[in-house]
């Protein structure tokens, strides 16, 4: 990330799939208020993107959008789209409450992700930690687990 203000980066978009059986999973455990781990930021983007989508059009038909006054409503739905979602500090998730993740770089756009996640000293002492025990950053890398 090469800006002064956090809000003016723009990520790099990326084409993702929902099928069918993913998102109807998904979408019960939602309605039946369990954790979903999204594997990789990615799966993060695309989850949170798809909800972000799903929530719009909502809005746009007047539909109510609270969980109590659509039980039977799906959180997202199946298909294919692109997402250009910047998640930072802040950000309020709508699907994910995990994640799996690898070490990202400072300063990058993945780190930031993975900070709307857990509070800043809680993502620094797991970054110390990692460099300190020497663990791999990267795609090939050691991972973590936040929830």
């Amino acid at each position: 990330m090469r800006v002064e203000q956090v809000e003016a980066h723009r990520v790099e978009p990326e084409t993702y799939t929902i099928n069918e059986a993913a998102a109807n999973t998904i979408s019960r455990a939602l309605l039946e208020r369990r954790r979903v781990i999204a594997v990789g930021t990615t799966t993060t983007r695309a989850l949170e993107s798809a909800a972000i989508s799903k929530q719009g059009r909502r809005e746009s038909s007047g539909g109510d959008l609270s969980a109590d006054a659509v039980p039977q409503a799906k959180a997202l739905d199946a298909g294919t789209d692109i997402t250009d979602l910047f998640i930072y500090p802040g950000f309020e998730f709508r699907v994910a409450n995990g994640l799996v993740t690898n070490f990202h770089l400072p300063c990058s756009s993945l780190l930031m992700l993975v900070s709307a996640f857990a509070e800043r000293e809680l993502i620094l002492g797991a970054y110390r930690h990692a460099v300190e025990k020497e663990y791999r950053f990267y795609s090939y890398g050691d991972a973590m687990l936040i929830v």
